[in-house]
């Protein structure tokens, strides 16, 4: 099993390169993120590397980290999910934002990736959820009212301010977390008005 390759890029095709590593080149495929980031032919470059066997091929999936190879696999555990939609998503999102997403349950953001439907960016945010790997700088608080306001179980004041900051425009994660900053600074006996307020004050940073 292959878990990292380092050498030499031989060549660029459209979704995979080639890496020459003692004269022998192997074909990786990466995400679109991938393919942009590594550097021009001839130049050396280390990938982590995802090996797919089967009967009758053996596939290379290259990452520029850890992380990334990570969360490749994690996606595939989700239903619907398999190689070519884990690397749509990965060439859509870096390690960091893909955990924010999972945290606060964007499922907006995850569908922002080709061949990403509703259902399937739903399942990934759900089913990950308690699965992904703390790769984000997420504040716990966020994610703590994020959970709440889902359950339908937020303190009344904080869930009225989220609501009007989506009805001015602004996504569900980024209104919770504005309001969550906002309740964190003025306290849990603040009302609606102040907490909408600062929210905005939060969201204009």
């Amino acid at each position: 099993m292959i878990g990292k390759l380092k050498g030499v890029i031989d060549s660029h095709g459209e979704d995979f390169v080639i890496v020459d590593v003692g004269g022998v080149g192997y074909v990786v495929h990466c995400s679109t993120r991938t393919l942009q980031a590594l550097p021009a032919v001839g130049e050396p470059t280390t990938l982590s590397i995802e090996t797919h066997m089967r009967e009758d091929q053996i596939r290379l999936f290259g990452f520029l980290s850890d992380a990334e190879r990570e969360w490749f696999r994690l996606l595939q555990t989700v239903q619907g999910v398999g190689a070519r939609v884990a690397l749509s998503v990965l060439g859509t999102l870096k390690p960091a934002d893909l955990s924010s997403a999972v945290a606060m349950r964007d499922k907006s953001l995850v569908a922002r990736a080709p061949g990403v439907g509703p259902k399937v960016a739903e399942r990934i945010v759900t089913e990950l959820k308690d699965k992904a790997p703390a790769f984000t700088a997420v504040d716990p608080a966020v994610v703590r009212l994020a959970d709440a306001l889902d359950e339908k179980r937020a303190p009344q004041p904080v869930a009225d301010a989220v609501s009007a900051l989506v009805n001015l425009g602004y996504g569900e994660p980024q209104a919770a977390a504005a309001i969550a900053a906002a309740a964190r600074t003025a306290g849990e006996a603040v009302d609606v008005a102040t907490l909408i307020r600062l929210g905005l004050k939060e969201l204009a940073k």
